[in-house]
């Protein structure tokens, strides 16, 4: 495993670190054994860092995590997220009150008495015009309830936005071999100013591991059965907003460029870290046999130009009209 510089942290975090949406929920049935085997799989190999939500299966995937941390002798950083348990989810729910709450709910959930890493989970627009409330964030962080704060973006212009503030330390977004236009504008400000990247949905929601089929069945409480037109939420987040039957078209294209003795999921994610803006991708996995897949990214040997040329064309004819200029 390799380890890169999370913006102004301190911290070195696995470029291939864990997302655990997976294990909380809205992907199926899960078992907690099984998802603590994944999670202790993952760190046996390396990853050190985890990114999860206080709204991933209620809490259960951040006190899988505490779990985890309990058993674990090395350094595990564990980044949550704040502001989707808002009902409604309007911009004006996030306020110093409500945070104050959500901090203390997932202190609790992962035993302890500071977050690591607190991120706005992808806020209404607006809430990236409310300078009141980063100076809230900045108090939390005074206070010593957080150490560190971010936000987890849908779009490249909330991205910018945010690192506006000078105490934003990481910004996550949707990044992969079918979502690249952060590559073209954001990556470089990020840089400019220190800003860790988390590169979420690498894996595109299972399309880029080239193992889905137009035959493939989704649980009903799997949100690739349920959110393909943004039933739900942003419909960005499944299946990158691209359709499914083009996503199938391109992986048969992508799958000629992944070289002998890689899997095509282990080709996205080392793709995806050819970008040294990125700090680390975040692929979940239900499985331990998915989380030392997508570990061993960071030791698989990276593309050449031409096959850097080849992925571009193929999302240049297939999928930038799609998704583009939406997000």
């Amino acid at each position: 495993m390799n380890y890169r510089e999370l913006g102004r942290t301190g911290w070195k975090v696995s470029e291939i670190s864990f997302g655990a949406w997976a294990i909380g929920g809205a992907w199926g049935e899960v078992d907690d054994r099984e998802s603590l085997a994944t999670l202790h799989r993952a760190a046996d190999l390396g990853v050190n860092f985890y990114d999860t939500a206080d709204v991933y299966g209620d809490g259960r995937s951040e006190r899988l995590l505490a779990q985890l941390k309990r058993e674990r002798s090395e350094e595990i950083i564990i980044a949550t997220k704040a502001g989707r348990r808002l009902d409604p989810h309007v911009a004006s729910g996030y306020n110093r009150e409500n945070l104050s709450a959500f901090i203390e709910r997932s202190l609790k959930n992962l035993e302890t008495g500071a977050l690591d890493l607190l991120q706005l989970h992808c806020p209404p627009t607006d809430v990236y015009y409310n300078p009141e409330l980063f100076a809230a964030l900045d108090d939390f962080v005074r206070q010593g309830k957080i150490r560190n704060y971010g936000v987890s973006v849908e779009r490249v212009e909330e991205a910018l936005s945010a690192i506006e503030y000078p105490g934003v330390q990481t910004v996550q977004i949707i990044f992969n071999i079918f979502r690249q236009r952060p590559a073209e504008l954001f990556f470089g400000e990020a840089k400019k100013r220190g800003v860790g990247i988390l590169a979420r949905v690498p894996l595109a929601s299972g399309l880029l591991t080239g193992k889905l089929t137009s035959h493939s069945q989704f649980e009903a409480d799997d949100h690739r059965a349920f959110n393909r037109h943004g039933e739900a939420f942003d419909r960005g987040e499944t299946f990158s907003g691209v359709d499914y039957a083009t996503g199938l078209q391109a992986v048969e294209e992508l799958r000629a460029l992944v070289p002998e003795g890689m899997t095509m999921a282990q080709f996205a994610l080392r793709w995806i870290l050819m970008f040294d803006a990125v700090t680390c991708a975040i692929p979940g996995a239900k499985h331990p046999s998915q989380a030392e897949g997508n570990a061993r990214a960071s030791d698989s040997p990276p593309p050449d130009a031409e096959t850097m040329r080849a992925v571009q064309e193929i999302y240049e004819r297939r999928i930038r009209a799609l998704v583009h200029h939406y997000w």
